[in-house]
């Protein structure tokens, strides 16, 4: 059984190193319109990926193994796992289907950021546990699949959301990465006085706030002293991209299919409340950012159908829908509730 284990974690390892190799495949071949490099990345990608199944395959082979048999959908470790799978076999699909591959820049840096952020000692062990009571059930792989395969879309539209706004050299381009940089500095802040401040509310606070600094501090360098570099920056990346009407028409179809699926975990989640705890809503925090994660996405549909929102408006609507299913999915684990086992 140790043999097994520490088998499936190689596996795993190698993957995560795979998909650093792609995601650095795809900038080369994307940035310096290098074909081969493009082509290589591909063939490291669905290599990194068919690892990513096999961990996962063994993995839930060995929790029968150890007499526990459970699918490995339970933690926050297998959690990461599984969102490098299927945000991988989804980005795959669709480079595939449109041909195009600066997309799998995005995609393979946060399959990478995922499975390297597992093997930290805060995203847990990794070791095969026992569920608790109320997790044992069949809704568990229902619910958990459905909303992975949801925040696996909202990836991918969160990329194709920067992509459009450099096919249209956007003047918001620089603030939507300054609003990446301060979340991405929030997020390493937070991992890093978590170590000094117990108190999750002052942690968020804090963390937040020079998130927010740094959000400033870079989109006013971007769209100053660095404008004339970003521009031709900008008009180098855009030169290879599919014509903005398709890239906004892609962003629209996975923001729906990630809306359609996080609905469905949601209502299955329900479900399972119901028969584990004997009520379908009690607005645990993990309940109530999947609504607010929800209802981002839902309002930007509505808008669009009524009020023909596209393009810019619909870049900006993913960024921020996707900054909502990171804290749904990390965030909200600072604060007590039922879903602190997740």
């Amino acid at each position: 059984m140790t043999s097994s284990f520490a088998a499936s974690s190689d596996i795993l390892s190698v993957v995560t190193f795979i998909y650093g190799l792609a995601a650095l495949l795809y900038w080369i071949g994307w940035i310096f319109k290098a074909p081969l490099a493009g082509k290589v990345a591909t063939v490291a990608a669905i290599v990194g990926v068919l690892g990513n199944w096999a961990g996962f395959g063994l993995r839930w082979v060995e929790s029968y193994q150890m007499g526990i048999g459970r699918i490995p959908l339970s933690n926050l470790y297998e959690s990461l796992v599984f969102f490098g799978l299927v945000t991988m076999t989804v980005y795959l699909f669709v480079e595939f289907q449109y041909r195009f591959r600066a997309l799998g820049a995005f995609a393979a840096s946060l399959c990478f950021l995922a499975l390297a952020y597992a093997s930290l000692p805060g995203s847990g062990d990794g070791a095969i546990r026992p569920l608790l009571p109320a997790l044992q059930s069949n809704w568990l792989t229902a619910h958990v699949a459905t909303c992975f395969l949801g925040y696996a879309a909202f990836a991918l539209a969160f990329g194709l959301a920067h992509l459009y706004l450099l096919k249209k050299s956007d003047h918001a381009l620089g603030t939507v990465l300054g609003a990446d940089l301060g979340a991405v500095v929030a997020v390493i802040s937070g991992l890093l006085l978590g170590r000094v401040i117990f108190s999750a509310f002052f942690l968020l606070v804090t963390a937040f706030f020079i998130g927010l600094a740094c959000f400033f501090l870079a989109g006013y360098a971007m769209t100053h002293f660095l404008k004339p570099r970003m521009d031709r920056l900008v008009a180098r990346l855009a030169d290879k991209l599919p014509d903005a009407n398709t890239l906004d028409e892609l962003m629209h179809q996975s923001i729906l299919f990630g809306f359609l699926f996080l609905s469905a975990g949601i209502i299955t989640g329900a479900v399972w409340a119901n028969s584990a705890w004997g009520r379908y809503w009690s607005w645990d925090p993990k309940e109530t950012w999947s609504l607010i994660t929800w209802l981002a996405y839902a309002v930007f549909l509505h808008m669009r159908l009524v009020r023909g929102w596209h393009g810019a408006k619909t870049a900006y609507c993913s960024v921020f829908g996707f900054f909502c299913v990171l804290f749904t999915w990390f965030g909200v684990n600072l604060l007590p509730g039922l879903h602190s086992y997740a």
